[in-house]
């Protein structure tokens, strides 16, 4: 069965799209831990970052690190923080947090945004790529 990320990459599930290419698929986190948190996906469904090839885990890693070059642009933040953990979905994802301090990074406190905020987010961020 298809993973709801492979389902967002196919349109199935509406998502805030920041980017794609051929091989890879940004987009904002619907439960993000801070404004402007995004995930970035491979369109190949692997569950484990460590079982990609590593063509694709480098090319995530480049795609994953123009994407946060862009939310580093866009939101304002201390910086962006990259982490990889992917329990909650069986697809490897990267999360780019824009981080204000050390909670944003503990998945344990979340922002609620709404659909104008999402959008205008997404924006934000698109007009610096």
């Amino acid at each position: 069965m298809a993973s709801i990320f492979t389902k967002i990459i196919k349109g199935e599930i509406p998502s805030y799209k920041i980017a794609e290419d051929e091989k890879f698929y940004a987009f904002l986190d619907i439960n993000p831990n801070s404004a402007g948190h995004t995930l970035c996906i491979p369109k190949i469904e692997v569950d484990k970052v460590l079982d990609l090839d590593e063509e694709t885990y480098m090319g995530l890693m480049a795609f994953s690190r123009k994407i946060g070059k862009a939310i580093e642009a866009a939101i304002p933040c201390n910086r962006v923080g990259i982490t990889v953990i992917g329990l909650e979905v069986p697809h490897v994802h990267v999360h780019l947090i824009p981080l204000h301090s050390m909670k944003d990074a503990t998945f344990q406190h979340k922002t609620t945004l709404s659909k104008d905020d999402f959008l205008a987010i997404a924006e934000k961020i698109k007009a610096k790529l």
